[in-house]
């Protein structure tokens, strides 16, 4: 199972390599979703390194944690796309435009965010040139990420058998 913990640790790693490069290197806004994204593969590496740690069934049990984180970030990805794609509104209030009507100057200041967000809406494209947004590749990502996962544990628990 070391060789399941090692993969889902270097696949978390990349995921987040590639998120905050994206942010930080290239500039691009996340929106709240995003941000929301990165927690999953937080845990799996948490998880993962848990798994390389331990033994017997605590190892089984952060491998359990791995899958399960892996699954989480499917699902969310899987809710972006759909917010992108206006198939359904976000689950996020921050997601949405703020309602200033009726409020003076110092209520409108005192009730914008301290980060500059964007709405989860908006899609940021992985290349110009490609119709492939951020979300739609973290949710293709995240799928092989977890077959592979699958397909590790499958592996050796046929070798250990």
């Amino acid at each position: 199972m070391i060789r399941v913990a090692i993969f889902g640790l270097v696949a978390c790693l990349a995921a987040l390599g590639v998120a905050l490069s994206a942010q930080h290197l290239f500039g691009l806004i996340p929106c709240p979703l995003c941000y929301l994204e990165r927690i999953p593969y937080r845990i799996g590496i948490y998880a993962s390194l848990l798994a390389i740690l331990l033994w017997g069934v605590w190892r089984l049990l952060a491998i359990g944690a791995l899958f399960a984180a892996i699954l989480v970030a499917v699902g969310l990805a899987a809710t972006h796309v759909g917010v992108e794609q206006h198939w359904w509104k976000s689950p996020l209030p921050e997601c949405s435009a703020p309602d200033f009507r009726g409020m003076t100057v110092e209520q409108r200041l005192a009730a914008m965010r301290d980060r500059p967000s964007k709405s989860c809406e908006d899609p940021d494209y992985l290349l110009p040139p490609l119709p492939l947004t951020f979300a739609q590749a973290n949710l293709i990502y995240a799928l092989a990420v977890l077959a592979g996962l699958a397909i590790s544990a499958r592996s050796t628990l046929r070798r250990e058998a």
